[in-house]
């Protein structure tokens, strides 16, 4: 009988990149790599907000640094990414966390405009930060790429259809790098948050948040960023060597929930 493979869970060490870490769920994976023991990239378009994001995590004991970033600039992205890669002296774990939130019918005069800012943000940019981050996650011997997409890209909601579009591309991608990049050992995954409680969502009344977690999620709550973190950690330590390809959801069981 073959002995049990000892398959490591620690990140100790290695170099995380979290875009749009500023809040939310970026904020609290920054937070949660740390912890880990990995020492963070805090990047985001808000400079102020990733600085102090990394202070957080240097009072707590941790090791991050903070960086501007647009990701919808897309001569930023590879400067950004060398320096964060020489810096550190290494690039192991990218996740493509930035996004935002534009609604609109498909008849608004706003309708081209968010869905021009939607795809820039929230899949060019994971593209473009991927091709940036290869060389350096190629030379490392754990490298991990997690996507951040949406229950939006397993189904849609009237008058969302640009933001639904986009997360679906962003599965598509997450697929798609999986298959090329995967007899290199590079494992590319994506996460499908449902409802969270971030700064997206904040402005939702809570009597409306309890009643839609109610009908339609199986553990009748909206999920917390850092729960959505714990799930990348899972995602990004070296055991976790044999999944790639995965959209995961994350959405306290609403899309298995039929009554």
């Amino acid at each position: 009988m073959d002995e049990i493979r000892e398959l490591s869970r620690s990140i100790e060490g290695l170099t995380a990149l979290v875009t749009g870490a500023s809040s939310g769920m970026g904020r609290a994976t920054a937070h949660v790599l740390a912890q880990a023991g990995a020492r963070v990239a805090v990047t985001d378009v808000n400079e102020e907000g990733a600085q102090a994001v990394a202070a957080e995590i240097d009072e707590a004991g941790g090791d991050a640094r903070a960086w501007k970033l647009d990701v919808s600039d897309a001569k930023a992205i590879p400067s950004v990414v060398t320096e964060v890669a020489e810096q550190y002296g290494r690039l192991d774990i990218l996740v493509n966390n930035a996004g935002v939130a534009l609604i609109a019918r498909i008849d608004d005069k706003a309708y081209d405009e968010y869905w021009d800012q939607s795809v820039a943000i929230m899949l060019s940019a994971h593209q473009r930060m991927v091709r940036a981050a290869l060389p350096y996650l190629r030379a490392t011997k754990n490298p991990r790429i997690v996507n951040i997409a949406s229950t939006e890209g397993l189904g849609a909601t009237p008058g969302n259809s640009a933001y639904a579009a986009v997360k679906h591309g962003v599965i598509g991608l997450t697929r798609g790098l999986a298959v090329e990049l995967g007899k290199e050992g590079i494992t590319v995954n994506c996460i499908c948050p449902g409802p969270i409680r971030t700064g997206m969502t904040e402005a939702i009344p809570e009597e409306q948040k309890e009643e839609y977690a109610r009908r339609r999620t199986a553990l009748r709550r909206y999920g917390y960023p850092e729960e959505i973190a714990h799930t990348v950690l899972s995602l990004v330590i070296p055991a976790a060597s044999f999944i790639t390809g995965v959209a995961l959801p994350v959405d306290g069981g609403l899309t298995i929930r039929r009554a």
